[in-house]
Parts: C-alpha cells; sequence; structure tokens
C-alpha cells in the first residue's frame, strides 16, 4: 500500500486552486492580525495539511486531518449554527461575533465551518490511510508542547486583545482565565488524554469502518 498516494485520488484541479487561493489570501491576513503562532492551532494545521494533500493526492495526509480535527470541527459547525440562532451550544465560536476582529478575517474563519466536509468528501475518494493516526499524534502533540510552554495563558493582553493565547486549551476551556479546578500540569496532562482516547481513537476507528483502505 503507497503511503502517500490513492489510486483512486483522482481530485478536481479547480478544487486544489481554489483551496490555494484561499490559503493564500488566508495566511497573510491571519498573520497580521494574529500573528505566526495562530497556525498553531490544530484546524489550522488541518487546513494546510489538506491543502499540501490535495496537490499530492495523498490519502495518509488526508487521512491525517481527518482523524484529527473532524468531530471538533464538526462540533465548531453545530455551535457555529445554534450561536447565529442565539442559542450557542459551548461558546466556541464566540470569537466569530466579536467586532475587536474585523469582518474579513472572520469570513476567512469560515474554513472551520466548511473543512471537515471537504475532508469527509476527499475520504470517499483516497480512502483513509490507518497510519494517518500517528502522523497526526507527533504533529498535534508537538503542537500541544510548544503551546504549553511558550504560548501565554490566557487572558489575551488588552493592548493586544487578538493575540493568540491558550492555544488549543493547553490552559483549559476558556480564554478568559486558566482554569482553576486542578493543578496546571495535571490539566495538561488530563487534556492529552482526552483528546486521544475521546477525540483521535474514537475518529480513527470510526473512519476506519466507514472508508476503505487506500488501493496500491
Amino acid at each position: 500500500m503507497s503511503l502517500f498516494r490513492s489510486a483512486t485520488s483522482h481530485l478536481p484541479r479547480e478544487l486544489r486552486w481554489f483551496l490555494t487561493i484561499y490559503v493564500a489570501v488566508l495566511i497573510p491576513i491571519y498573520l497580521a492580525t494574529y500573528g505566526p503562532t495562530n497556525f498553531l492551532y490544530f484546524c489550522d494545521m488541518a487546513l494546510l495539511l489538506t491543502l499540501v494533500a490535495m496537490w499530492h493526492k495523498s490519502a495518509l495526509l488526508v487521512s491525517a486531518a481527518a482523524v484529527g480535527i473532524l468531530l471538533p470541527q464538526l462540533l465548531w459547525a453545530l455551535d457555529f449554527m445554534s450561536s447565529l440562532l442565539g442559542m450557542p451550544i459551548t461558546g466556541m465560536t464566540e470569537y466569530m461575533f466579536q467586532d475587536t476582529i474585523p469582518l474579513h478575517v472572520r469570513v476567512l474563519s469560515l474554513f472551520h465551518f466548511w473543512l471537515p466536509f471537504l475532508l469527509i468528501w476527499l475520504l470517499r475518494r483516497t480512502g483513509y490511510h490507518p497510519q494517518g493516526l500517528p502522523v497526526w499524534m507527533v504533529l498535534s502533540f508537538t503542537s500541544l508542547y510548544i503551546c504549553y510552554f511558550f504560548i501565554p495563558a490566557p487572558p489575551a493582553p488588552v493592548s493586544n486583545p487578538n493575540l493568540p493565547v491558550n492555544i488549543n486549551y493547553v490552559y483549559g476551556f476558556s480564554d478568559a482565565a486558566p482554569q482553576s479546578w486542578m493543578p496546571e500540569l495535571a490539566w495538561f496532562v488530563l487534556l492529552q488524554l482526552m483528546l486521544v482516547f475521546l477525540v483521535f481513537l474514537p475518529s480513527h476507528w470510526a473512519l476506519k469502518r466507514l472508508y476503505p483502505a487506500p488501493r496500491e
């Protein structure tokens, strides 16, 4: 079995170019608005990974992005839709309605909504590569440790309210203040366990059942 290409992975050239142009516009705007550390978020990592996967027709990279962010991003989409109706579920999309973030930046952030559906469509074409799980584990845990040791805890400074803090929830689920119901290190360990056993592994098992392995 190829680790990189799938024989079933014919992808429309127009779609690849659309995503390329989208990312080419997004990167400089995100850098100007948030700074480079914003790309440590799992969702941003998955977007870039998906772009590379589409150009290289890589079932492995599609699978890595899918196993990492399908569940969280589907929850994001649900919370965004419910927030539009005035009934937020988790509050994770609250920033999409904040005037401190320019409207054009929030429009670009709508990739959180459609990216999981794009990945599902790609999986139907490429199949699910089981090695996507360890690839994503390496990428995500590298990001987690960088965020824990080098990214500021919440809240963001008043002088720079758009500065990324608490990336990937390494200090708790709130960006207003660190969680306070357990020691900081204990939370960080718990977060890693929750990601593995509540997000990554369930996604891996489900995708293995739903999609065939890539053909040689």
